[in-house]
């Protein structure tokens, strides 16, 4: 019974800071319903088939003649650059013109989408029936909707979604067909058009598909840009693709993959044409339905097979609740006006349109910033639900509380409440029902994912999952792998928010690990801390100083610090926000740290990716079951991914040229300091103060 007081206590100390002491009100940022409209409403007057059958009247791009889905293959095999590459690869590999030709229509066949009016009819009656099942709403901004319809008109839109679910692109097409804006035509993944009829459906819905790994096919790659860059000369639709390339198992922001962006903006690099529009779009989904999926996959159990028999087995979705979805449209933005000053366009005019052309440094430069910009405008239009705040408290809490005698409801809604008054602080967008009482809002979010916690008795338990019927005895390590799927769904839904403390917390850690309150050293470490965690956390290149001012400034808001020109420090605020934000990191540091203890163990000097997983799988299992580490995310791939990532990025892993299994040479000193710094050994003086100075 001790033991639960004092287990009580520590929980309740991990956000605890009076009402009184927050400035911000629960007004401003919290989501306006008159903004948004819910497009399941709409099927209520029109019923499902009469909404698929009803008049779609949009206005197309007039800025060049109309262009049919027939016309693109044969513009992009008749264009001069593809028949430069042709003639390139027969004298390289010493065929006829008509072979390499012959390859390139064949490609192109199975690359090119076959939009259909029918088919997206279809495809509208066929997701109105599942979208009322599954969602109580799916509400789109009203505003996003009318700047997009009117940018449609004048210029080429690049649709730039975060990329959280099977659903996403479904959902937009469905959305620009209730409102009368052009369907986009969707980059997907090859995986998808080998599902029979709904392959088939999808591609004649708008899909384009490509391979996963292109590598270094030369005639692909010529192929898919000509056939990309042609879509965008033309406007024949508004181009889709997710500028972070995967869909996140995480539920934050990936690192964005430059090879589509590039495509679509070079028809404006080379003057083909006169702007280029690029519009993020933010989806948020109160529940998600692969949620156990990603779970599993994070833990390196491979994720099923797209096939339309997994997709009939998966009817049991539809009798589930994944509450309501957000589409939110960002403002369009003018590439034009956005590469002003960045990029000199002039050098485009030294080499012939027609012909391949290296992008150079400065290109390369625009184009990722613009690609990191996106990603930031993704998550500044992502709207926050009550479920999210509750799991980042939730995996704040001892494992103890959760799984054996439960956490106190009303401590949990008590901090709840605080954490929402501090996202507002932060200017975060919230999706909290206005006219409903704070208690039904939270029990609400609760039941709706009673597949991770249950409500008894007046405290909150985590769903372990069913029991083994097996008589063998589980090992330990299997005991482990359980315990940690519910914590790594729990540590999905928080990472839809951290974008919103990620800023302020490395802030934090920088404070509580230097001991210091000098700006410059704060400085030095929240750098280290960005660069570090590049791959965890996206921010722009180059904006270190930006970044470093905005935490500065968010926790200036707060109450939880005091700035001058020299220094930061803490208020009596801030000993009650701080901590809270310094939990948040904490998984990640203690994560990244276990796999530096590997790296920095006898025996390891050389090592492959694909042992790196298993291996660093295995030793935080141990120092689990040990009660040494504390949290189940050292055991996600994609944190162990991202790790092996960044000791690349930093030099401290260098690849071996004559290896033929990916092998990489360990730095152990590197690795160790890197380790030192992360846990204060090394003091901040020590550290360089240039903004994004690597390590």
């Amino acid at each position: 019974m001790e033991t639960k007081v004092d287990e009580d206590e520590h929980l309740r100390g991990s956000l605890y800071f009076s009402p009184q002491t927050m400035t911000s009100t629960d007004s401003g940022r919290v989501k306006n319903e008159e903004e948004f409209v819910d497009v399941l409403e709409e099927l209520l007057h029109s019923g499902d088939l009469g909404h698929a059958l009803r008049t779609f009247s949009p206005s197309p791009y007039d800025g060049g003649p109309p262009c049919s889905a027939a016309d693109l293959p044969k513009a992009v095999l008749e264009s001069q650059y593809l028949r430069y590459v042709v003639q390139e690869i027969a004298t390289e590999k010493a065929l006829s013109l008509e072979e390499v030709r012959e390859e390139a229509s064949v490609i192109l066949e199975e690359m090119s989408q076959k939009l259909q009016m029918g088919f997206i009819r279809l495809m509208a009656y066929m997701l109105s029936k599942v979208l009322k099942r599954i969602f109580t709403g799916i509400h789109v901004n009203t505003e996003g909707l009318n700047a997009l319809k009117q940018a449609v008109q004048e210029s080429p839109v690049i649709l730039l979604p975060n990329h959280r679910s099977y659903l996403d692109f479904l959902v937009i097409s469905y959305v620009m067909f209730t409102y009368d804006i052009p369907v986009p035509v969707i980059a997907a993944g090859m995986a998808l058009s080998k599902m029979r009829v709904v392959g088939e459906i999808i591609s004649r819905s708008g899909a384009f598909f490509i391979r996963r790994a292109i590598g270094s096919d030369k005639l692909y790659w010529a192929v898919l840009s000509e056939y990309v860059k042609t879509i965008v000369r033309k406007g024949f639709a508004p181009v889709e693709f997710y500028v972070e390339g995967l869909r996140s198992r995480t539920l934050k922001s990936l690192m964005p993959k430059l090879g589509m962006m590039h495509m679509v903006l070079e028809p404006f690099f080379k003057g083909e044409v006169y702007d280029v529009t690029l519009v993020p779009v933010s989806l948020s989904y109160d529940r998600v339905l692969e949620e156990f999926l990603l779970a599993q996959e994070l833990l390196g159990i491979p994720k099923p097979k797209e096939s339309t028999t997994g997709l009939l087995k998966a009817r049991k979705v539809l009798q589930e609740d994944y509450g309501s979805m957000h589409v939110n449209f960002g403002r369009p933005m003018s590439v034009r006006h956005l590469c002003r000053g960045k990029i000199n366009r002039g050098q485009y005019n030294l080499v012939p349109r027609d012909l391949p052309q290296k992008p150079s440094g400065e290109v390369q430069a625009c184009v990722s910033w613009l690609a990191h910009l996106m990603v930031r405008m993704q998550e500044e239009g992502a709207l926050i639900s009550p479920w999210s705040l509750m799991a980042s408290l939730l995996l704040q809490a001892p494992a103890a509380a959760l799984t054996e005698h439960g956490l106190p409801w009303h401590q949990l809604a008590e901090r709840t409440l605080r954490l929402r008054k501090l996202a507002l602080d932060f200017g975060a967008h919230l999706n909290w029902p206005g006219k409903v009482p704070e208690q039904e809002v939270m029990s609400s979010a609760a039941a709706l994912h009673h597949s991770l916690v249950r409500l008894q008795a007046g405290r909150v338990h985590l769903v372990q999952g069913e029991e083994d019927e097996r008589e063998d005895p589980r090992r330990p390590e299997e005991d482990v792998t359980k315990a940690a799927v519910p914590m790594l769904m729990l540590a999905c839904y928080r990472n839809q928010c951290l974008h919103v403390f990620v800023r302020p917390a490395l802030l934090a850690v920088a404070i509580h690990v230097t001991k210091s309150v000098q700006r410059d050293e704060l400085f030095a470490f929240f750098c280290f801390l960005r660069d570090l965690f590049a791959n965890e956390f996206i921010s722009i290149p180059g904006e270190s100083s930006q970044d470093f001012e905005e935490a500065c400034v968010l926790l200036r808001t707060c109450g939880a610090v005091h700035t001058s020109q020299q220094e930061v420090t803490v208020s009596d605020v801030g000993l009650e926000v701080l901590p809270f934000l310094q939990d948040l990191l904490q998984p990640f540091i203690d994560s990244y740290q276990v796999m530096f203890r590997y790296l920095c163990k006898d025996g390891v000097h050389v090592v492959s990716e694909k042992q790196f997983l298993p291996a660093v799988r295995n030793l935080a299992t141990k120092l689990i079951l040990s009660g040494e580490l504390h949290t189940h995310e050292a055991l996600s791939s994609d944190m162990q991914k991202n790790v092996f990532s960044a000791l690349r990025r930093l030099e401290t892993l260098t690849q071996l040229k004559a290896s033929e299994l990916n092998e990489y040479r360990v730095n152990k000193a590197a690795v160790g300091q890197i380790s030192d710094i992360l846990c204060g050994k090394i003091p901040p003086q020590s550290l360089q103060t240039t903004p994004d100075a690597k390590l």
